[in-house]
C-alpha cells in the first residue's frame, strides 16, 4: 500500500487591483467643514455664507476703523464714515497727553488690577463655599448675589456715595482714595454664578480621595479645584476687566478732584472741552481701548474654552 501523496500548500495569490480603482474617500472633515454644512467647495451656499460674514464683519469693524482713522487724521468729520486717515498726524494724541490723558490711564490700570485681582480671590472663596458645601441659608445667598444684578448703579448710586464717605464701623472716607472704587467691585454676581456652576460639575469622587489624603479646605481649593476651574476662571477674568474698565459712574461719585478721574471719566471731559476737536476725543478712545484689546488677546483661547464648556455641560 503507497503512501498517500501530501501535496504542499500553495499561498492565495494576492487580487490584483482592478484597472478602476475605486475613487479616496476623504475620512478626515476638511479644513472649512463645520456642523453648520460649511464646504471649501465654491458654489451658491459658500457664496452665501463668504456674503454673510463679511456683512458681519463690516458691521462690527467699521466702528473701530473709523476710531483709528479719526485719532490719526488732522480734520476728522463726524459726519461721515472714513477708514483712512486724512493727513495722518500724533497731533492729537499729543494734545490728549497735554490734558492729562496718560495719568487718568494710570489711574484705570491701578483700579483694573487691584479691582480685578480682589473680586476673582472674592468670587472664587465664594463660589467654593456654595458648590462644595451644604449649609442653611444657601438659596438666600445665591439669591442677594443675583439681586445685585438687577439693581442699576443709579439705583445704589447716592446710597454708595453716602457709604464711601463715611464706612460704617471703621468710620473711613474713602473718596478720593483707589479704595474707594476697588472695594465696591470686589463681588460680582455673575461671577459668583458661573464660577458656582461650574464647580458643581467638578466629580465628588476626586475630593474624596484628596480628603482621604488628609488635604485641607485651601489646599483642595488651589491645588485641585482652581486648576480644573481655567477656563471658568479665563472668562470670570476677561468679563470683570472689561466691566470695571469701563466703569463711569463709580469713578465719579468716589473721587474728590479731577485728577482722580479713571479714563472713561476723561473721555466726557474731552468731549466737553470746547478747545479740543473730535480728533483728541478719538485719539483718547484708541488710548483707552488698547488694554481691553491686550486683555482680550491674551485670554481669549481660555474665554473661548470656558464658554464652549459650559455651553456642553448638562
Amino acid at each position: 500500500m503507497s503512501a498517500p501523496v501530501i501535496e504542499p500548500v500553495r499561498p492565495v495569490a494576492a487580487k490584483s487591483p482592478s484597472r478602476r480603482s475605486a475613487k479616496p474617500q476623504r475620512t478626515t472633515p476638511a479644513r472649512f467643514d463645520t456642523a453648520l454644512g460649511w464646504t471649501d467647495r465654491p458654489g451658491p451656499a459658500w457664496t452665501l455664507r463668504i456674503l454673510l460674514c463679511a456683512i458681519a464683519l463690516a458691521v462690527f469693524a467699521a466702528p473701530f476703523l473709523t476710531i483709528f482713522s479719526g485719532a490719526f487724521s488732522t480734520n476728522p468729520s463726524g459726519s461721515s464714515l472714513s477708514f483712512l486717515p486724512h493727513h495722518g498726524t500724533l497731533l492729537n494724541f499729543e494734545v490728549a497727553g497735554e490734558r492729562g490723558i496718560w495719568d487718568y490711564l494710570g489711574n484705570s490700570l491701578v483700579i483694573a488690577g487691584g479691582g480685578l485681582l480682589l473680586q476673582l480671590t472674592v468670587c472664587t472663596l465664594a463660589a467654593y463655599a456654595l458648590a462644595r458645601h451644604r449649609f442653611r441659608g444657601q438659596a438666600l445667598i445665591m439669591m442677594l448675589f443675583m439681586m445685585t444684578l438687577m439693581l442699576p448703579e443709579e439705583v445704589i448710586a447716592i446710597p454708595l456715595s453716602l457709604v464711601l464717605g463715611d464706612v460704617p464701623v471703621v468710620h473711613l472716607d474713602l473718596k478720593g482714595t483707589v479704595w474707594g472704587v476697588i472695594l465696591p467691585l470686589g463681588a460680582w454676581g455673575f461671577s459668583v454664578m458661573m464660577l458656582t456652576e461650574f464647580m458643581k460639575d467638578i466629580p465628588t469622587e476626586i475630593e474624596e480621595a484628596a480628603r482621604l489624603d488628609g488635604v485641607g479646605e485651601l489646599r483642595m481649593l488651589w491645588q485641585i479645584v482652581l486648576p480644573l476651574c481655567k477656563p471658568a476662571l479665563g472668562v470670570a477674568g476677561v468679563l470683570g476687566f472689561i466691566m470695571i474698565w469701563d466703569q463711569y459712574l463709580l469713578p465719579l461719585i468716589a473721587s474728590k478732584d479731577p485728577t482722580d478721574y479713571t479714563v472713561t471719566v476723561a473721555l466726557s471731559i474731552l468731549r466737553t472741552d470746547p478747545e479740543v476737536g473730535s480728533g483728541v476725543v478719538l485719539a483718547g478712545a484708541v488710548i483707552a481701548l488698547i488694554p481691553s484689546l491686550i486683555v482680550y488677546l491674551l485670554l481669549q483661547r481660555s474665554l473661548v474654552t470656558g464658554i464652549a464648556a459650559g455651553a456642553t455641560k448638562g
